[in-house]
């Protein structure tokens, strides 16, 4: 259905990297949810109240604010896709993890309130009553929740989208929980077996659960996460396609919601190179990443000499020195300066987070190993953490 209705609203809908593509998404899943939750509220309601059963009055609850939390994604998505202005000039992206957050919330304290509501039927148990219509419902309602978790899971991954996945996680949790609540509901039929609160505690739980993990899903960009490794490689391939330039470091994406990255890199060109060619190359850099990556670029030249053969067999000798510690470690912005007495060999080590070893005693390893090579060598090393 939503494969139909997004060909039928959404213009240009396959292409889902353009903001206003998935902003459209995010506004038709969110409608649709309110649609088929407020359907499945109304029949738990009526079966509920049919059986007597806690379980499900608190399952047709939870619909109930499911598709409040399905509203609150799609005024997420309308909001995100607002224009910049002059007090967010990076624009409104983080408004769709923020709404995401919210229905994270959400899902905890409908969670809270299915525990104690079932801790109270568990010290005052009730029959309940079986009813065929009641069992269709619930069968009905575990149906279409798995297709909206299907649903919301594909768009997820289309559209790149924290929200939507926490929604399909919501609806996931549910189709579990309903899940639960028939069986409780069919045990005690054939046992006679009062187990409808314990059911809705586990309910209740695993929904605790899938709402803390929806959570950690928004809340790490929002407090500012790694790329995704495809990304940094696909940028890497783009900016060493060009033959002037030698190497990147000091990766940094800055995201400010979906569609809207910014990058900042260091490029290695050669120091002897035309400045001003050099100059046209970047510029031609940063075009082709915002033409095929959708995002702002920033690169900064870094000039290495590359005709010197003193540098060039130190830098060798120092990369060893380096890796030694670590096949991990990246050394760049290698450079001399000779003086009369000694020589200063400066240049930055990458070191990945939780590395085994501190900044000082990674300096101290490499500052004795150079000496070793020659008592005039002093290496001023500065230690950069892995951003991407």
């Amino acid at each position: 259905m939503i494969t139909f209705l997004s060909k039928l609203f959404i213009p240009d809908y396959q292409n889902t990297k353009q903001p206003a593509v998935r902003q459209a998404y995010g506004v038709l899943c969110g409608a649709v949810g309110i649609f088929l939750n407020l359907c499945l509220f109304a029949g738990k309601a009526l079966a509920g109240f049919l059986s007597h059963s806690i379980a499900i009055t608190a399952d047709a609850f939870n619909n109930l604010s499911d598709a409040g939390s399905s509203f609150i994604t799609m005024i997420g998505f309308r909001l995100s896709g607002q224009e910049p202005d002059p007090d967010h000039p990076f624009g409104h992206g983080r408004l769709e993890y923020l709404a995401g957050l919210v229905v994270s919330g959400i899902i905890l304290l409908m969670a809270a309130e299915l525990v104690k509501s079932s801790v109270e039927k568990i010290l005052h148990p009730q029959d309940l009553s079986f009813s065929p219509i009641v069992v269709g419902i619930l069968a009905a309602s575990i149906l279409v929740k798995l297709y909206m978790y299907l649903y919301n899971k594909s768009t997820a991954k289309k559209i790149d989208s924290a929200a939507m996945m926490a929604t399909a996680t919501d609806s996931l949790s549910d189709t579990v929980s309903t899940a639960v609540v028939l069986a409780a509901t069919l045990t005690e039929h054939f046992t006679g077996l009062h187990i409808d609160g314990w059911c809705g505690v586990i309910v209740g739980l695993f929904i605790c659960y899938a709402g803390i993990s929806a959570a950690k899903d928004t809340i790490d960009p929002l407090l500012g996460q790694p790329p995704e490794k495809e990304f940094v490689e696909r940028i890497e391939k783009i900016v060493l396609s060009y033959p002037d330039v030698l190497g990147i470091h000091d990766l940094i994406v800055h995201n400010y919601g979906p569609g809207r990255v910014m990058i900042s890199l260091h490029a290695e060109v050669p120091a002897a190179g035309d400045i001003l060619k050099l100059h046209d190359t970047i510029d031609n850099i940063e075009r082709q990443l915002q033409k095929e990556l959708l995002c702002n670029a920033v690169i900064h030249m870094d000039p290495i000499v590359t005709d010197d053969a003193e540098t060039s067999q130190l830098k060798e000798m120092l990369t060893a020195i380096v890796q030694e510690m670590s096949p991990v470690l990246k050394l760049h912005d290698f450079r001399l300066v000779k003086g009369p007495t000694h020589t200063n060999i400066i240049f930055d080590v990458l070191v990945p987070w939780h590395f085994k070893m501190s900044d000082d005693q990674i300096r101290a390893f490499i500052a004795s190993r150079a000496k070793a090579i020659d008592p005039a060598y002093y290496t001023v090393v500065n230690v950069d953490k892995d951003f991407s």
